[in-house]
């Protein structure tokens, strides 16, 4: 059942259409991650959604009695005229409850002053089952999990809400939207002024969560460990894909590619149509055959201008075909072939950069060695490293809270300030090329070709052929540099440091500020360095795929695991599980408790049919893939065939086929995570 519809959802400011005609329906299980490019509509979508602006054409349906919260990206209005500390405000969610708990403690008075009437004991008991049922017994406890899981410290509890900053503003009122438990939570940027173990604390929360979700983030890992479903917007309109963030990349490429067949499919059928038409619309056997095909093809050509294949291979296409008057069209053959080679794929991809960040010098293996490091300024050491080591082609993350000194060990490294005590030593044939957080090296007077120029001297041609290559085209080059995007800097900054060749890159937040679409072509273009990379970054899908190293800043020293970044967190998983089991042992030694063996036993036993459900689970995922493998090849069969009616029938059984993986795949994940 669909907690919340949305029927032919249109925005438009003016002659300018954010996005046009959306349909869609939220379950009440649904967790659903909406993501796009920057500018495309998400946000105005969410607050349409949230109930703060109208649309401008088409309706949103809520079940009812639903409950809808939605956290804003910055919240520094949020909580105007309040005067709340920041317990008080939480404290505001459990207002009934609250009233509930003075009406006890005033039955309980009245029983203490010796009123023991059946009538009050009745209610007494009444009125304490509701408050339990209510959550009495344990919102205090709610409400200091949440504000510790959010960064909130004990010192933050009394200060007032007016006194805090909008990043504190905006946790506040994640907390307490946590707190009012709705039936749809609506999350814009929700990782947006959370560390990394806020991150993952929310990760657990909402992965538990029993309402529906409908969440924009840039975050992928935490799309990955969030959401079950995404809404991908486009100029085009809107699609639905089943699983996390990586089904959906991945769905999305073979989603493209089986259109992309079967475009080519029919365009091909329409020209051999017409060749049937040209050869014998002027034989008098054949005329009027050749020419009712030419108007059933232009009609179908018609179609396929007016709605895509979405119209050719729908259900309705009799129906469809039916109401195309071409009563009024006047095309000649030739015009018809105009029509039929001007037909453009359906296809809508993202643009791409097609370049490679290439090393004008291959360095030794070794790229850098080090004793142990202090690292920080005299009279002021901010960390103690590990020993270091790092070969040619790795790829190391340097992760840790902001403030513990990941920049100044950058700094380091190029030499600019001395270790304050060890030795460094640098490999053979290297050269550093770095790119800043904020590329403070630009000028913001330049434009983009006037930047390009000052940091290489090239023909006036060539450097736009060049900034093409990063999608500068056109009148994009002559941008000024202060009015660019935070993508678009990111993408000259790009362009400047491939020209110097450099085969060890140190990278400072380079997917900050980034949407998601530029956040996959840096990640492309990383994947295809050849050389050395040190990446500082939270953005962890990015280290994830292309990390070899983590280097990780806690409590003060720089601790090195030389495997991936999934290596790394199942290690910190395994010593948390240790010291919680060490924990409970010395309680139970502490407490006597004789039921260790029994325990242990059941726990076995778990972990046994989780097992075996995590088996069945993996034979249904082969038999599924393998499946979905067999109707892909018989679908290509039927393309080359040009069998409409088997690409139509096989597209459908196709995409159930792979919805149903995706199912399979969310459970195992779920399983295998537990």
């Amino acid at each position: 059942m669909s907690i919340l519809t949305l029927s032919n959802l249109t925005q438009s400011y003016g002659d300018f259409d954010v996005f046009v005609g959306i349909n869609a329906a939220i379950p009440n299980d649904g967790k659903i991650g909406l993501v796009g490019p920057n500018g495309i509509g998400k946000t105005t979508l969410l607050r349409i959604l949230a109930g703060f602006d109208s649309p401008s054409a088409g309706a949103v349906t809520l079940s009812r009695g639903t409950r809808i919260g939605y956290l804003r990206q910055e919240a520094m209005d949020a909580f105007a005229g309040r005067e709340n500390t920041v317990h008080a405000e939480m404290l505001t969610v459990f207002k009934d409850i609250k009233r509930q708990e003075a009406e006890l403690r005033e039955m309980e008075h009245q029983m203490a002053e010796g009123d023991d009437g059946e009538d009050l004991f009745a209610r007494y008991s009444a009125a304490q089952t509701a408050f339990e049922y209510a959550g009495g017994y344990d919102y205090e406890v709610r409400i200091k999990q949440v504000l510790q899981g959010l960064g909130f410290g004990t010192e933050d509890l009394e200060t007032p809400l007016s006194h805090l900053s909008g990043g504190q503003k905006t946790r506040a009122l994640l907390a307490r939207l946590l707190l009012e438990r709705p039936d749809l939570l609506i999350l814009d940027e929700p990782t947006n002024h959370l560390d990394v173990d806020a991150i993952e604390w929310l990760e657990g929360v909402l992965k538990l969560w029993e309402g529906a979700l409908l969440i924009v983030s840039h975050d992928r890992y935490f799309l990955d460990r969030v959401i079950n479903r995404i809404w991908e917007m486009s100029r085009t309109g809107m699609e639905e894909y089943r699983g996390t963030y990586s089904h959906y990349v991945q769905q999305r490429q073979e989603r493209w590619a089986l259109r992309e067949q079967e475009f080519e499919t029919i365009r091909e059928k329409f020209l051999k149509e017409l060749d049937y038409v040209k050869r014998n619309i002027a034989r008098d056997a054949t005329s009027n055959m050749a020419k009712g095909r030419l108007q059933r093809l232009i009609r179908e050509v018609k179609v396929v201008e007016a709605g895509g294949l979405n119209l050719l291979n729908s259900k309705n296409w009799g129906r469809v075909m039916e109401e195309v008057d071409i009563s009024d069209t006047k095309w000649s053959v030739m015009d018809t072939e105009q029509h039929i080679r001007s037909l453009s794929s359906p296809i809508q991809r993202p643009p791409s950069l097609s370049l490679r960040l290439h090393t004008r010098l291959r360095s030794g293996n070794l790229v850098l060695r080090s004793t142990e490091l202090t690292i920080g300024y005299p009279n002021a050491p901010l960390f103690e490293t590990d020993r270091l080591e790092l070969h040619r082609g790795e790829c190391a993350a340097l992760i840790g809270p902001n403030g513990t000194g990941k920049t100044t060990f950058l700094r380091t490294l190029m030499q600019q300030i001395e270790p304050l005590s060890g030795k460094l030593q640098f490999g053979a044939s290297l050269k550093v090329g770095y790119l800043a957080q904020s590329q403070e090296k630009f000028n913001p007077e330049n434009s983009v070709l006037d930047e390009l120029l000052e940091h290489k001297h090239m023909l006036l041609g060539e450097a736009r052929s060049y900034l093409a290559q990063y999608l500068f085209r056109g009148e994009d080059v002559y941008k000024s540099v202060k009015m660019l995007s935070g993508g678009e800097r990111a993408r000259l900054a790009l362009a400047v440091l491939a020209l110097e060749g450099a085969n060890f890159l140190l990278l400072d937040e380079p997917s900050n500020h980034l949407d998601i679409p530029a956040q996959e072509i840096l990640q492309e273009v990383l994947e295809h360095f050849d050389g050395t990379i040190l990446l500082v970054s939270h953005d962890r899908y990015l280290i994830d795929q292309l990390a070899t190293q983590i280097w990780e800043l806690r409590n003060g020293r720089l601790h090195i695991t030389p495997h991936s970044y999934q290596e790394y967190l199942s290690l910190r998983e395994a010593e948390r599980t240790q010291a919680a089991s060490i924990a409970a042992e010395q309680r139970s030694t502490r407490n006597g408790d004789g039921r260790t063996d029994r325990t242990a036993r059941t726990a076995r036993n778990e972990e046994r049919r989780r097992a075996q459900q995590i088996a069945a689970l993996e034979d249904e995922i082969h038999r599924l893939e393998k499946q979905l493998a067999d109707t892909e090849a018989a679908l290509i069969k039927a393309s080359r065939n040009e069998d409409l009616p088997a690409i139509q029938r096989l597209s459908a059984q196709y995409e159930s086929t792979q919805a149903k993986l995706n199912a399979q795949m969310e459970a195992w994940t779920e399983m295998a995570a537990a």
